[in-house]
């Protein structure tokens, strides 16, 4: 069966890009610059699989890039195409008026596209919780996706304004790297992660994106040798002031439960990551202080995020459930094409008050 599917979903997706193509085709036909039609198909659809491609070997690293991109164009150029065919049929509009006019709208959202992923920025929430403590300071950040196109350079942008806030705590939730940690360890991102200032410390814990890679104990002493602790299910008593539990992701399917995980003293404050908000009942109903996660990018692209809105009882931003404040970050990074429309790249920062 999973075969059929996957035979199936393929002939879809080359069904789409055939579509895809000869819009394309149709536009440039019409300006006059289209040429050698076997070269022009047959590289349509390298791009098409180029993210698969590109994972063959270093060599073809390139397809992945340009696979990136054709993901942007695959959403936007199918809804694009579908309103210019729309518009052609029922207008005296021409194909080169109508496909000129859908390619300057395409660039304009790549351009918007493009800044708001590399762009990001700080988001503050303020939470009081009903426990004894000094008011404190967390900043908070997930999806990195450190990798090809979510480099160095966007690495120290989160140092410079994770280090502007002066935190206490700094965590981070989850899809650190994109999948393998080689390129984050071989361009020397590690040294980068270890200008990251706080108080009491760094601590991360494990995403889908990191059991995708499959290569968890490079990534941990990767995160190790940068300063950061990865939690893999695990609480650790933090400067005797609070409790940090790290879940293991939900694609682990043996995960401990959090009963397992409750920490020894119930009074001070406890704080969790789960990159995967996918339920927020057993925590809340544990007694969880804080819960924060990523994953969901917040859809990354407009508009999946009504997806992930129906996916994920809380898919992007902060809410309280019951005693338990919950947040959760549409992630400092992007997955696939470097844009990001009805999303931004940030961090939070979390001041904590404590009523006692």
């Amino acid at each position: 069966m999973r075969i059929l599917f996957g035979i199936i979903a393929i002939l879809i997706y080359s069904g789409i890009t055939v579509y895809l193509g000869w819009n394309l085709r149709a536009w440039l036909l019409s300006i006059e610059v289209y040429r050698w039609p076997y070269l022009y198909w047959g590289f349509l659809f390298l791009i098409a699989f180029g993210f698969i491609i590109g994972k063959m070997h270093k060599v073809l690293t390139p397809f992945s890039v340009l696979g990136s991109y054709w993901m942007f164009f695959l959403e936007y150029g199918l809804m694009l195409c579908i309103m210019a065919n729309l518009v052609v049929l029922f207008t005296p509009l021409s194909v080169k008026v109508v496909g000129t006019g859908a390619f300057g709208l395409l660039l304009v959202l790549l351009i918007i596209g493009t800044y708001f992923a590399y762009t990001p920025v700080v988001r503050h929430a303020t939470i009081e919780m009903d426990k004894p403590g000094e008011d404190m300071r967390v900043v908070m950040a997930s999806d990195f996706h450190l990798g090809l196109l979510s480099g160095k350079r966007h690495l120290e942008k989160f140092i410079d304004l994770s280090n502007e806030q002066k935190p206490d705590l700094v965590l981070l939730a989850g899809d650190i790297v994109d999948d393998s940690p080689q390129r984050f360890i071989n361009t020397g991102m590690g040294d980068v992660m270890k200008n990251l200032q706080s108080t009491y410390g760094v601590y991360g814990v494990l995403g889908n994106h990191e059991y995708y890679g499959k290569e968890i104990p490079a990534f941990r002493q990767a995160m190790q040798d940068a300063h950061v602790q990865i939690l893999v299910d695990e609480t650790i008593l933090i400067a005797n002031r609070l409790y940090l539990t790290g879940r293991e992701d939900v694609t682990n399917k043996k995960r401990l439960p959090i009963s397992a995980l409750q920490p020894d003293e119930k009074e001070l404050p406890w704080l969790m990551m789960n990159h995967t908000p996918n339920d927020l009942d057993e925590p809340a109903n544990a007694g969880v202080d804080l819960h924060v996660s990523g994953h969901t990018h917040k859809g990354q692209m407009w508009p999946n995020h009504y997806i992930t809105q129906r996916v994920f009882e809380l898919d992007y931003g902060y809410r309280q459930k019951v005693d338990m404040h919950a947040l959760v970050s549409s992630g400092f990074g992007f997955w696939g094409p470097p844009t990001r429309i009805g999303s931004q790249s940030e961090l939070w920062v979390i001041d904590i008050t404590f009523s006692k």
